[in-house]
């Protein structure tokens, strides 16, 4: 019986892969035999070439490619790689983001807009480009946010630009669908990496409380998801938000 997480010869893109959940995910891709493509934003101090050197280290003949999602001609330039070195693209996971948590009355209009450059127009810059050499049956994943369905205090520019992330997951899904190519976002809860790694104990403990199975998510959960979503198991789901968050919203 063939393996459905078996993505031996397949190309897979996820942004913002240095660290996090999109580290984690482009390693488990590499397990199951893709060729990998590891993407970062150049930083003042350096620390993503870092992370992002020591993430393909570990990973097959990995590419590596630097990118700011929210520039169109770097991304533009990053596929024209991918399409050199794999011939085109099977699975695109757009995790690119950034948070910047503020109440609405300090936040300013330049910590508002950041959030959603990056979050949405990068997600949209990356999916416009990745359709011109997605093939047949490929796959598009999208990270959506609980933020973004519920609205969480703080998070105006956060659950903002995921809820966009809803939205163009669908349009996307519906477009790209002439082109046999898939198109769904994973909307995660409170996961023991990344950004709800920072939060105070005080407010992880709060949290726990609200969710019915009573604990942070692990980040292996979240990387489950984007392989089902990314294997043809999936292949007749698009324009779906799926929820990996214990229970915590329920919709």
């Amino acid at each position: 019986m063939t393996d459905p997480l078996d993505f031996t010869g397949k190309s897979v893109l996820v942004t913002g892969s240095s660290r996090g959940i999109g580290g984690e995910m482009i390693k488990a891709f590499n397990e199951r035999g893709a060729n990998c493509v590891v993407n970062y934003v150049a930083d003042p101090n350096g620390t993503n070439k870092t992370d992002a050197t020591n993430v393909a280290a570990a990973l097959r003949e990995a590419l590596v490619i630097e990118c700011d999602v929210t520039n169109p001609d770097q991304v533009e330039a990053m596929m024209k790689q991918i399409q050199e070195r794999h011939g085109g693209l099977d699975v695109l996971v757009n995790n690119s983001g950034i948070i910047r948590d503020r109440t609405m009355k300090k936040m300013t209009a330049e910590e508002f807009e950041s959030v959603i450059r990056v979050n949405v127009t990068g997600t949209f810059n990356v999916t416009k480009a990745g359709a011109a050499v997605l093939r047949n049956n490929g796959r598009v994943i999208n990270l959506s946010s609980v933020s973004g369905q519920m609205g969480l205090f703080g998070q105006a520019n956060y659950s903002s630009s995921k809820a966009a992330i809803i939205a163009l997951t669908k349009v996307s899904a519906r477009e790209l669908a002439r082109q046999n190519i898939t198109v769904n976002a994973i909307a995660p809860g409170f996961i023991d990496v990344g950004m709800s790694k920072g939060m105070p104990d005080k407010v992880t403990e709060n949290f726990k409380k609200q969710i019915p199975l009573g604990r942070l998510g692990d980040v292996q959960e979240i990387v489950n998801a984007a392989l089902f979503l990314a294997s043809p198991m999936a292949s007749y789901v698009t324009g779906h938000v799926l929820n990996v968050n214990g229970g915590y919203y329920m919709g």
